[in-house]
């Protein structure tokens, strides 16, 4: 059974900043597994690596599949700052996850019904993809605010980038 730990989130908020200090979109994520033990950490490195498929989710489970069976995800949750993506919903559902807890909403790419439901439609049921649980809110704040604190800055990695210099940095953030 899951239960959810406020110091997992705040390790992964941790890895956010780790993320946004290295001028990546600070997302970050912790896998614990049996409630109690953080099994990988990970954060986004599209920027670093030059592949937009390496997200905080993806960098984590490649980490921990190098040592474990697939089947180590049964027991484990995943705590992510932002709600995964499409892509990253999917590899949850592959992999077999347990829980997952987000900090924010992702309302473009949100994979955990945000936009789309692809941890729970069960047109998407197979035996090798179960659906999973997800709850959001968790430190919602705070990954917004690290979020915005990312955008606001100049991005040389990003196509074409604009001028940044007359935006500002919107710390009130209106309820859901």
């Amino acid at each position: 059974m899951s239960i959810y730990h406020e110091q997992f989130m705040k390790a992964a908020l941790d890895v956010a900043q780790e993320a946004y200090d290295n001028l990546e979109v600070p997302v970050g994520c912790v896998f614990v597994k049996d409630n109690e033990t953080i099994i990988a950490r990970g954060r986004n490195r599209p920027n670093e690596t030059f592949n937009a498929t390496r997200h905080a989710e993806i960098e984590a489970i490649d980490d921990i599949l190098k040592d474990n069976d697939i089947s180590i995800f049964l027991n484990t949750d995943l705590y992510v700052t932002v709600e995964p993506c499409v892509m990253c919903a999917s590899a949850l559902r592959q992999i077999g996850i347990r829980q997952v807890y987000f900090g924010c909403g992702n309302d473009k790419f949100g994979g955990n019904g945000s936009v789309f439901d692809i941890h729970s439609d069960p047109r998407l049921e197979t035996p090798k993809s179960k659906s999973y649980p997800a709850q959001g809110g968790y430190f919602r704040n705070e990954a917004i605010l690290l979020l915005r604190k990312f955008y606001v800055r100049e991005n040389d990695h990003a196509p074409a980038p604009k001028k940044k210099a007359a935006r500002i940095l919107k710390t009130d953030i209106p309820e859901k």
